[in-house]
């Protein structure tokens, strides 16, 4: 339960700090005094969107404190453990935003995001408002509704289906590698053949892309390397070129060379330098020799790397991926050849678990249609007490066939909707077409009687979900809230004196002036404050009768 809310600049409110009771609180006040602010704080601490607007005019921060005593063992407390924080049945959230959009949260004193808050927060409080009715328009919310009223019953089969559809999901997969049904098999073989065909054809060898490339690179220089060639080679044997000037030099120093050894030395080199350079040009006149352009090799060349780029954009990076690739298609092509026995295996295997299946969707069926038989009759009962004499409310369950069944869901096959009908003679019709807003917050109110204490929540929050109801009606509500309570703590923002009688703690909402400004204050009435506002709320004028009335309207609900 909500045991405490502190908030701080929060539109109108610079300071509010308020203790609830673990049973029905009632928020009552003037229209625009802020009950609604009240509500949007509890809802940000929770974890919705926050926004600049929200901080009160002149501060730069505001930020709310919630303090919950929760059950141990509660879903709640074992999401704050799966967050690796302790809880020890207490969950305090502390939620900042200033005024430059940054914020900040904190859980039992750990940093956390909005979404790790989220998954403890819808675990602790349900906020019901006139907005929320449109929760139970979804058809597949209302199916929502009904297992949460079957609870573990429903969780087991649920968990038996999951299991299942993994053990069919394995064997389709299977199916999928032995190339699925006959059509599906002949049009992977056709391919498998051609791939392997292709790649076969092409003879590649690894290395050859970068052999290629550089072949085609010597091809496209030809003229240039000619040029450079024949030009270094002319610079060393032509007439008067290099080779004969080291000659000259060494047959002049070959004329002293006996002299001394000095000279010898370097007569020696000059005539190793005279064989080198003398090598160095036939060789390059050798290699100019050889060089030529041939348009055909040329064309190859380009076609050839062509070819191998196609086969790497198709099977891979590389030579070598390309054919790693060609053996895996081998040996998926043989095990498709021989695949057929296998798959009529598996595909019977699959039909059985398709049977299996169906009849685990049919056995949560069952049980969803009890739950919602006796939800429909006790819904009926409520909305009787709450005015609506002739109501006739069913869950419609869509048949099951399993040529149209969803097979592939651990939630089941079923297709619901719930029918309404408010007046006599009146066909059975879809909710949302025929329920009015008045005859939706009765409808609300007697859903969640059936749901109290069912779905491990510690706090329903009711924003105005009376709207629409008045007379001996509003009687009845209080009287909803109060077994409701009994089970789970109730926080309402609400008009009706009856409900406002029957709280356990009444907090009044209301606007004053203090230091040129005007803020909101929140205060718990005493007992004779109470009797105040219950006059207020009738309407009535302050007098012996009206307080003598106010009284017996609290004394009706304490007894």
């Amino acid at each position: 339960m909500l045991s405490r809310l502190h908030i701080t600049n929060i539109a109108l409110i610079d300071s509010a700090d308020i203790q609830f009771d673990g049973r029905l609180n009632v928020l009552s006040g003037e229209t625009g005094s802020g009950k609604s602010v009240i509500l949007d704080s509890i809802n940000f601490v929770l974890g919705s969107k926050a926004d600049k607007s929200m901080i009160r005019y002149g501060e730069s921060e505001a930020s709310v404190r919630a303090e919950f005593e929760v059950d141990p063992e509660s879903p709640a407390a074992k999401a704050v453990e799966e967050l690796d924080i302790e809880c020890g049945g207490q969950i305090i959230i502390t939620r900042k935003y200033n005024a430059e959009g940054r914020g900040s949260i904190k859980l039992n004193g750990n940093t956390v995001t909005a979404a790790m808050l989220k998954t403890v927060t819808s675990r602790l409080v349900d906020v019901h408002g006139q907005s929320e009715h449109f929760f139970l328009m979804s058809e597949a919310n209302q199916l929502k509704v009904i297992d949460g009223l079957c609870g573990g019953k429903a969780d087991k089969i649920k968990e038996e289906l999951s299991a299942v559809i993994a053990q069919k999901k394995q064997i389709l997969k299977s199916i999928a590698e032995l190339g699925g049904d006959e059509q599906e098999r002949a049009r992977q073989l056709d391919l498998l053949d051609y791939q392997i065909k292709e790649i076969e054809a092409a003879d590649i060898r690894a290395g050859e892309y970068e052999e290629l490339i550089a072949r085609r690179n010597l091809i496209n220089n030809t003229e240039k390397i000619l040029t450079a060639l024949s030009g270094a080679s002319d610079a060393l044997s032509s007439d008067g070129g290099c080779v004969d000037l080291i000659s000259m030099a060494q047959r002049q120093v070959g004329g002293v060379s006996e002299l001394s050894e000095e000279y010898e030395k370097i007569y020696n080199r000059l005539e190793n330098l005279y064989a080198e350079a003398d090598d160095i040009a036939q060789s390059l006149g050798d290699l100019a020799d050889e060089l030529t352009f041939d348009e055909r090799e040329a064309q190859y060349v380009e076609e050839r790397i062509e070819l191998l780029r196609g086969l790497m954009k198709k099977y891979g990076a590389d030579e070598e991926s390309i054919l790693a690739y060609l053996e895996s298609a081998r040996t998926r092509y043989d095990n498709l050849l021989n695949s057929a026995e296998q798959l009529e295996k598996l595909n019977a295997g699959l039909s059985q678990i398709d049977d299996k299946i169906f009849a685990l969707c049919n056995k949560l069926s069952q049980e969803r249609k009890e739950c919602a038989d006796k939800l429909s009759s006790n819904v009926v009962e409520q909305l009787k007490s709450l005015n609506i004499p002739d109501a006739k409310f069913v869950v419609q369950f869509t048949p099951l066939d399993k040529a149209t069944a969803n097979l592939n869901s651990a939630n089941g096959s079923d297709s619901i909707c719930f029918m309404f009908s408010a007046n006599k003679g009146e066909p059975l019709k879809p909710l949302s077409k025929v329920i009015s807003g008045g005859e939706m917050s009765r409808f609300m109110l007697a859903i969640k009687t059936q749901l109290k204490g069912i779905n491990g929540i510690s706090t329903y929050i009711f924003d105005e979900i009376d709207a629409g109801i008045s007379g001996m009606t509003a009687r009845t509500v209080a009287q909803k809230f109060l077994d409701i309570s009994r089970d789970t703590q109730i926080i309402a923002v609400s008009h009706l004196p009856q409900v406002c009688a029957a709280s356990h703690a009444q907090f009044l909402i209301y606007k004053t002036e203090e230091n040129s400004k005007t803020v909101t204050r929140v205060k718990r009435l005493t007992d004779g404050e109470k009797v105040d506002e219950i006059i207020r709320l009738t309407g009535s004028v302050v007098s012996t009768v009206a307080r003598e009335h106010a009284k017996q309207l609290i004394a009706q609900f304490n007894k």
